[in-house]
């Protein structure tokens, strides 16, 4: 009797012995790892930006008149000094022939002047004339001759006057819309706005990055080869086929939006850019060189920053704390914290213990599952029928399963009585 009252505890102790051994064999987690090596990686701001045009130039009425008739075809490329508007002529015209008969008197009376001068200078020395009329005989002179000046200038004025008659482009682009119908007076005490020429190829991209942001990017101390590339998104999501280049960099702050602004030229020559759009820009600042890119999943925070778990050449896990300077492309990019060759755990972070051992294994990132295709069903199929072979596991839907331990049921017993 005390024999087998002793057998329970014998169990219990083998069980215990056991469990012991089991817990001091469990391997060490089995932790995904990525071997980081530093690297140059080029710096790049997501920014939006508004298309401007290149030069803009207002077309307008520089001398009154009655706009007689348009030239050019509203919306098309014009080139520079070519007609776009036409102002009755007539009036100017006649000013004009008005300032060359003006000039033939003057020229006259220049003649006349300088006859009579010549004359009084040749009599003054044998004392035929006063000094007086001589004197008079200078000034009359030199009084001709300032008018012949001012007629001139009178011509040549109205000249000009006249060739603003004809409204040519002051620069080559694109026409806009036609501001003043014809027939309108124009130019009568203000110089009347009648379209505006753009010069769209190649166009300005304003845009703006934060005081503080712009600070950092400079600090970083980027190698550039050349200006500063900038790349358009088009609506679509894909890149412009034309990169620009960064060609202002403003030196004062805005005081309401605390940026600083930008500016990068782009090519049109298609002319598929508009201005006063709004686009998103690529802008690549830079390159930085040594650092180091972990994927975001290996990055953890906690009250004292950013760290990631590391395995030694021992098979030790260890934490490490980083300096990460920016996500991109479903990375971080490490500005310190790492060395070469060190691995950094990925996947398993939760089995993962500092100071424990552990296996690592060559992280993979997770494949994108692929749409699968769809095919079409022959023609003549049935969508919906059912395959002529069923799996012997599965019960025949007709009969209800049965449970032999079940109890029977009252309508059963009714049955059996």
């Amino acid at each position: 009797m005390r024999r087998i009252v002793l057998i329970p505890f014998l169990l219990a102790a083998l069980a215990a012995c056991g469990g012991d051994d089991q817990q001091q064999a469990t391997p060490p987690p089995e932790l995904g790892v990525v071997t980081v090596q530093p690297q140059d990686v080029a710096l790049k701001r997501d920014l939006v930006g508004r298309l401007a045009a290149y030069r803009s130039a207002d077309v307008r009425a520089r001398v009154p008149g009655v706009l007689q008739r348009r030239v050019y075809q509203e919306g098309s490329d014009v080139e520079e000094g070519q007609v776009l508007f036409e102002i009755d002529p007539a009036p100017l015209r006649a000013a004009a022939g008005e300032a060359r008969a003006a000039l033939a008197q003057a020229l006259a009376n220049q003649a006349n002047a300088r006859a009579a001068a010549s004359r009084a200078r040749s009599l003054a020395p044998q004392k035929y004339i006063s000094q007086s009329d001589l004197d008079n005989a200078l000034a009359a002179e030199r009084s001709a001759d300032s008018a012949v000046l001012a007629a001139r200038s009178a011509v040549e004025s109205a000249n000009i006057n006249l060739g603003y008659a004809t409204v040519r482009a002051p620069i080559s682009g694109r026409a806009g819309k036609q501001q003043v119908t014809e027939g309108a007076l124009v130019g009568q005490g203000t110089a009347t706005l009648l379209t505006t020429v753009d010069q769209i190829d190649p166009m300005y991209v304003n845009f703006s990055m934060g005081a503080g942001e712009l600070d950092q990017v400079r600090s970083m101390q980027l190698d550039r080869e050349g200006p500063v590339a900038v790349q358009v998104l088009l609506p679509d999501g894909s890149a412009y086929a034309h990169a620009g280049e960064l060609d202002f960099s403003g030196d004062s702050v805005d005081p309401q939006t605390g940026a600083v602004s930008l500016r990068a030229v782009l090519p049109n020559p298609e002319r598929r850019l508009l201005p006063g759009t709004y686009v998103t820009l690529v802008a690549a600042l830079g390159v930085q060189h040594g650092v180091f890119s972990v994927p975001q999943a290996a990055v953890q925070r906690d009250a004292t920053g950013p760290y990631v778990l590391v395995v030694g050449a021992d098979g030790i896990v260890a934490r490490k704390d980083i300096t990460t300077a920016r996500a991109e492309a479903g990375q971080w990019i490490v500005g310190s914290g790492l060395a070469a060759g060190d691995r950094v755990v990925v996947s398993g972070l939760q089995r993962a213990r500092v100071g424990e051992p552990a296996t690592v294994t060559d992280w993979q990132p997770p494949a994108v599952p692929a749409a699968a295709p769809s095919v079409a069903p022959p023609a003549g199929a049935q969508p919906d029928a059912q395959p002529d072979v069923q799996p012997d596991a599965q019960p025949d839907a007709a009969a209800p399963a049965v449970d032999p331990d079940a109890a029977p049921t009252a309508d059963a017993d009714a049955g059996q009585g």
